[in-house]
């Protein structure tokens, strides 16, 4: 079996991609379609929250998604200063927008799943407070790798803000474990089975929670090829002016 490093060769890392993408994409299309349908229409409503309960389906995922697209930032951006890998740094930069927009997804579902039950759109409870920072570090970090021309220096300088930035996405996965105050409540998902949501809405948000992570690896994928080919006809043109 060869080394994990050999897919930081691009040509490698598109090919085996192009296996990839399809198998991932449909069992996204599936998981997604599934869990959704599943929990809007199969699930009853909450005895406290109604149907309203049952945007968990997309607020859960997306926020653990939210997060976890940063984590993998982090993991990449690392790899990329360590080993000089181009294929880490550009996946970093293709992961950004994906996190953002499912960033987006979890607060304004957050709003809409909150109104009812807080009585306000927005407060500023530490786990939004800290998502609403994370998801301006997302905005930064785009807009950094926008404003420089050479992709190293841009990856170098992402990859700074990037490890500042996990600080807020820890403190938005823990927020409510840090500070007893706040109105979000804990964890839907937990080791602790009686901090878990009801087997009845537990089962297909695990299925959505599996679509969505495939959908962002599928994301990613797609993306990270865009932006390697990207890079080779940048490379091409600055030779072609050199000429």
């Amino acid at each position: 079996m060869g080394s994990i490093w050999e897919y930081a060769n691009p040509k490698k890392f598109i090919t085996t991609t192009d296996r990839l993408l399809p198998w991932v994409s449909a069992l996204a299309l599936v998981a997604l379609v599934g869990g959704l349908v599943w929990g809007f229409f199969f699930t009853p409503d909450d005895y406290k929250q109604g149907s309203t309960v049952k945007i968990i389906y997309l607020h859960v995922p997306s926020a653990l998604m939210a997060i976890n697209a940063w984590m993998m930032m982090l993991v990449a951006s690392l790899i990329w200063i360590v080993r000089r890998h181009h294929v880490s740094a550009l996946a970093a930069r293709a992961a950004a927008p994906v996190g953002a927009v499912m960033t987006l997804i979890a607060l304004i579902t957050g709003a809409i799943w909150g109104q009812p039950m807080w009585g306000t759109w927005w407060e500023w409870d530490p786990r939004l407070t800290s998502f609403l920072i994370l998801f301006l570090f997302y905005l930064g970090y785009m807009a950094l790798w926008a404003a420089i021309e050479d992709d190293d220096t841009a990856a170098d300088l992402t990859s700074i803000l990037c490890l500042v930035g996990s600080v807020f996405a820890l403190l938005s996965r823990y927020a409510v474990n840090f500070w007893n105050q706040g109105l979000h409540q804990g964890a839907s998902l937990s080791m602790d089975k009686e901090e878990n949501v009801a087997d009845v809405f537990y089962y297909p948000l695990l299925v959505s929670i599996a679509g969505f992570i495939l959908l962002f690896i599928a994301l990613v994928f797609l993306r990270t090829q865009t932006e390697i080919r990207a890079r080779r006809m940048r490379a091409l043109l600055a030779r072609e002016r050199m000429k």
